[in-house]
């Protein structure tokens, strides 16, 4: 493979694991003149059907516009590319298992959305908004509690209604915790 820093013809692999729970390979190469390093991933090319886009025009599927998509769900987000990957695989598995031509854009973006909410909720939400066009504050808080009622709901996540709620309950009472204990949680909680 030629290198994408300075295009020597030759690179070596220099390290090579299994991602995306098996159905990629990731290798670690290095280019022997620039000595610069990289990485590329490596599928089975398969068969995946059409994309039918909601005016009922047809276009092939690209994985890469859904990495984007799913990119931009998740910027300045704690998600590695590995769940990245991860998430795209398992959407191309669903759509190779459906069995159909023909995928709508609108099972697509559901699909999307699932994987999503599975791995951050702010990405989830920030997909929610265009995919389905939100037009005010109110269809925002309805997605919202929408997630929060989910029954796979991850605890672990920040709930993003209740955050605002919390902090302004705690200044009025006293919770046994200085506010130097308060107020390192809080700056935790907010960057996790």
């Amino acid at each position: 493979m030629h290198c994408p820093f300075c295009h020597e013809r030759a690179t070596r692999v220099v390290d090579s694991r299994l991602a995306a729970e098996g159905s990629q390979v990731r290798r670690r190469r290095q280019c022997p003149g620039c000595l610069a390093r990289f990485t590329t991933f490596e599928t089975a090319e398969l068969f995946l059907p059409r994309i039918i886009k909601t005016d009922g025009t047809p276009e092939p599927f690209s994985v890469d516009k859904l990495r984007r998509g799913i990119t931009r769900a998740l910027y300045k987000r704690p998600v590695g590319p590995d769940a990245v990957e991860t998430a795209i695989s398992h959407i191309q598995q669903r759509m190779h298992h459906d069995g159909e031509r023909d995928v709508p854009s609108r099972r697509l973006g559901e699909w999307v959305m699932e994987e999503l909410r599975g791995l951050d909720q702010v990405a989830y939400v920030r997909f929610a908004s265009v995919y389905r066009r939100f037009e005010d504050v109110q269809a925002f808080r309805e997605e919202i509690e929408r997630l929060e009622s989910a029954p796979h709901r991850d605890s672990a996540q920040l709930s993003l209604i209740d955050l605002g709620q919390d902090a302004s309950d705690d200044m009025g009472q006293d919770t046994g915790q200085s506010n130097g204990q308060s107020n390192a949680q809080n700056s935790g909680e907010e960057s996790s």
